[in-house]
């Protein structure tokens, strides 16, 4: 993750685990001494809290089993997305999203066309934003979402699978970019492969273990990719592989594999029909219960799958991880995986079997030596690669015991036999990596320190010794590891060549941070290879130019004319343009910052021709003034909360004197990584926030200090705010502590009625994560709740009812469920309108409730069913919606 302008360790949870890890640049001389005075000056402040980030890595690292008895515990710290699916359970069991996308199928919708917002180029170097907040001018270019597969033919076509934003075509070798795979029940993309037959390949639920990574409903086949588009019915197989996250697909001769988190999978690779078949997974007792469309029984319940105790399997999320598969070309019944938890367990290693037909029995797990590793519970997540003659076998291994270390790397290494016994030799350190041109600070975070969370290792198919590594950075060898080049750097902060004004700025493009993955390609008649980050796509020659500092020279980003818009965003504002007509719309990024867009007009033009980033790293949530757009609140990361009255448009901030933005920074124990921020809906003068404690202010925009925020309410030590609303100065608090699988609770509190108070929540309330409140704002006394998560008919333990919307008509002593017509899916976000209506979020669709009526209707057609995570009422009239993977889209609200 690129994270603001400070690289700073962040930490985000989900079903599988800690937190993403960044580093920080290392100091220069010279002129350059000013940035790493700003770099530093971040650091030291209050971007991160230091005893969460204290307690996740003593945790998470260190020791293994110490880790893996606690690790409900270490993840949930500061996650956001997978907790709140899971909870109180840990687990999903597949056809819950299935059975929603049916639900939601047979549902009725109300008139209007949704219009996409953000389809406009996003500059992350916008200069108009060289605030000392943003990250712009570091050389990432034009950017989009997280890009988690990537597919490419020899003669142009281009294959792209976002987070949560679906499969993206391009014909023209990048660019242009089509979407084409909309009408499936899940955006969230493991990975995306051509197969030889030409038909493509996309594994649903993304498989890297961050917070914001998403279950998906299985893996889909399209015949005819250069023109076709996915349909439902390209399924393959059934539902065996719902509700899993898949890292990888490979092929050996007609069969397809699956690297699961729930073990490996094996189908046909010649049809779509037939169930998935269970190949091996190493702990068979944390195996949920799982069946084909028949009813059939293909994995058996576990002596520790207790169906209805009160705990749930709380560690099956983490017992039966396959982070790769390797296919010997020579043998396609020879099968290797990496399996394993990143945070060390006994399970973990390298496991072969001679021929998977024969059956789990037939696999093994390898005793095999990695530069002084032993094959155990220190080999975490792994990637794998085979030159195309099978001649080398290469690995890129993360050491669980360095988890909470600068570096998670254990090294980059090769089997010059081919096979997976070795002998292996080790090709390369992160510190070999970061003397090859790294921008990140070997003393402080070095090369590798995310490698339990994104890596890609790719063979030259024309050079068995030409590699490419994906980290934080990517690095290449064309001598079998010799010499290597770190030619994607993270950024261009730090080096000589960099500077503020454009006019004076060398460096060439530094794509975006975080690796995902990577395919060799054609554009035109010349080789290229793709990567794919938290950015968006990239594209240099197989064999490009680099300068003396070993940084390429060459790179191109493939989202710069805007088409691809998957975006992910935590947040939408939208307040009055008051200089150029229209909205100003902004939202929080993953990765990416703020977007700032002017001119939005309700005819869905823009006087804007791109946004800009006018803040750096990791964009949470935020708000804006409805009178003024330019006037707003947004945040970085556990309620390092900026105020800006001009939209932070600064040509080159040097110092904290010369920002566009203040910090109001709490201070809070216990913050949410995305902590909750409102603006009071009647007077946009008043400001709520939360973590453990509630926070209000009513200084409005001229705000300057947190000295100015009044500490509200105590939610109690171990609770954490997840959402807040306001309405005339009454507000409702909903929050969670435990927040993770055991021992969770939530609850709610408010100030309706007079002074602040918990609300006691009846047995009606499920048990579940409480995403969202809205206030009806004609009656304060009356206040709704969104609940994400699934109901016990998908989820184990505690949590019982399907209902996901919640209403009190006296603030809060009772609560009715008016989930009516509902699908079983997590609600994000919950909004009424002025009129009566009621909006709602969630991870399929929008829905909408008319005043006056009981039963919910999906709100227009036309938007992509991937989540929503957030709905706001525009001064325009418009309904705005931002979703984590496909942008905002806005709609005229219903009459």
């Amino acid at each position: 993750m690129r994270t603001s302008l400070t690289k700073r360790r962040k930490f985000i949870s989900g079903t599988l685990g800690l937190a993403l890890v960044a580093g920080a640049v290392g100091g220069y001389a010279g002129r350059y001494e000013l940035r790493e005075m700003w770099l530093e000056h971040q650091f030291e402040g209050r971007h991160y809290n230091a005893a969460v980030m204290e307690k996740a890595l003593m945790i998470a690292g260190g020791n293994p089993a110490e880790a893996q008895n606690e690790s409900k515990e270490a993840f949930s710290i500061a996650d956001e997305f997978t907790q709140a699916r899971t909870a109180p359970s840990g687990i999903v069991a597949p056809g819950a999203y299935g059975a929603a996308f049916t639900a939601l199928t047979s549902m009725p919708h109300t008139a209007g066309t949704w219009h996409e917002v953000t389809k406009v180029p996003y500059n992350g170097d916008d200069p108009r934003y060289r605030d000392w907040y943003s990250n712009s001018s570091g050389g990432a270019g034009h950017v989009t979402g997280r890009i988690t597969g990537l597919a490419a033919d020899t003669v142009g076509h281009v294959y792209a699978a976002g987070a949560n934003g679906g499969v993206w075509r391009s014909s023209t070798g990048g660019g242009a970019w089509t979407p084409i795979a909309d009408s499936l029940p899940s955006l969230s993309g493991g990975d995306l492969q051509l197969a030889g037959d030409g038909s493509l390949w996309y594994a649903t639920g993304e498989a890297n273990t961050g917070g914001t990574s998403y279950v998906g409903a299985g893996v889909y086949r399209l015949a005819t990719p250069a023109a076709g588009t996915f349909a439902p019915t390209d399924r393959v197989g059934g539902k065996e592989l719902e509700s899993t996250t898949i890292g990888r697909l490979r092929w050996g001769g007609a069969t397809v594999f699956a690297a699961t988190n729930r073990g490996v999978w094996y189908h046909d690779a010649s049809t779509t029909s037939g169930d998935w078949k269970p190949a091996f997974y190493p702990n068979p007792d944390w195996m949920p219960q799982i069946t084909d469309d028949a009813g059939t029984v293909l994995v058996p319940a576990g002596s520790k799958w207790q169906g209805d105790s009160a705990s749930g399997p709380t560690n099956a999320a983490y017992k039966n991880i396959v982070n790769d598969i390797a296919v010997d070309p020579k043998n396609p019944k020879h099968v290797i995986a990496a399996i394993g938890w990143r945070s060390g367990d006994t399970y973990n290693g390298f496991y072969e079997t001679q021929d998977f037909t024969k059956g789990p029995s037939s696999w093994k797990k390898l005793s095999v030596v990695l530069g002084g590793i032993s094959n155990g519970s220190d080999i975490g997540y792994t990637t794998f690669a085979f030159s195309k003659d099978g001649s080398r076998l290469y690995a890129m291994v993360q050491a669980p015991s360095k988890i909470n270390s600068s570096s998670s790397l254990a090294g980059i290494y090769v089997s010059k036999t081919g096979s997976p016994t070795g002998p292996w030799n080790q090709i390369a350190t992160s510190s070999q990596l970061h003397n090859s041109g790294s921008a990140l600070d070997r003393k402080g975070y070095a090369v590798g320190v995310q490698a339990w969370y994104n890596q890609f290792l790719q063979v030259d198919p024309a050079n068995p010794d030409h590699v490419w590594a994906g980290l934080e950075e990517v690095f290449e060898t064309k001598d079998a590891g010799s010499h290597w080049a770190a030619v994607a750097p993270y950024w261009n902060f730090g080096f000589p060549c960099w500077d503020i004004s454009d006019a004076k700025n060398t460096c060439p493009m530094a794509p975006h941070s975080d690796q995902h993955s990577v395919a060799v390609g054609m554009a035109g008649t010349s080789p290229v290879v793709f990567i794919g980050n938290d950015g968006g796509i990239y594209r240099r020659p197989v064999n490009g130019t680099n300068n003396a500092n070993g940084n390429g020279t060459d790179w191109k980003s493939m989202t710069e004319d805007g088409s691809m818009d998957a975006l992910q965003y935590y947040s939408v504002s939208v307040g009055k343009d008051i200089k150029n007509g229209g909205t100003v719309v902004s939202g929080g990024l993953q990765d990416n910052g703020v977007s700032n867009l002017f001119s939005v007009r309700p005819d869905g033009t823009n006087g804007d021709t791109g946004m800009g980033s006018n803040f750096g790293g990791d964009g949470g949530d935020g708000a804006a003034d409805p009178a003024n757009g330019c006037n707003q609140l947004q945040e970085y990361v556990n309620l390092a909360i900026k105020i800006t009255n001009d939209c932070a448009l600064n040509k080159g901030a040097l110092s904290e004197a010369d920002a566009s933005s203040w910090s109001l920074d709490p201070g809070d124990p216990s913050p949410r990584f995305i902590a909750p921020i409102a603006v009071d809906s009647k007077n946009s003068s008043g400001f709520i926030t939360g973590g453990r404690y509630v926070y209000t202010s009513t200084v409005g925009w001229g705000m300057r200090s947190a000295d100015q925020w009044t500490k509200a309410f105590d939610l109690g030590a171990g609770h954490s705010a997840t959402a807040v609303a306001m309405h005339d100065g009454v507000g409702y608090v909903t929050w969670c502590g435990p927040c993770n699988n055991a021992g969770f609770t939530r609850g709610v509190a408010t100030n309706a009625g007079g002074t602040w108070h918990a609300v006691t929540l009846p047995d009606a309330v499920p048990n579940r994560f409480l995403a969202g409140v809205g206030i009806d704002p004609t009656n304060t006394q009356h206040a709704y709740l969104a609940v994400n998560g699934f109901s016990r008919r998908f989820t184990e333990g505690p949590g019982a009812g399907v209902g996901h919307v919640y209403e009190t008509t006296d603030g809060g002593a009772t609560w009715s469920d008016i989930s009516a017509n509902l699908p079983d899916v997590p609600a994000s976000s919950v909004k009424q309108l002025a009129n009566g209506g009621l909006v709602l979020g969630t991870d399929l669709a929008t829905f909408y409730r008319a005043p006056g009526a009981t039963s919910w209707s999906v709100l227009g057609t036309g938007l992509p069913t991937t989540t929503v995570m957030d709905v706001e009422s525009g001064p325009d009239g418009d309904i705005y919606v931002a979703t984590h993977g496909r942008g905002i889209w806005s709609i005229a609200a219903p009459q």
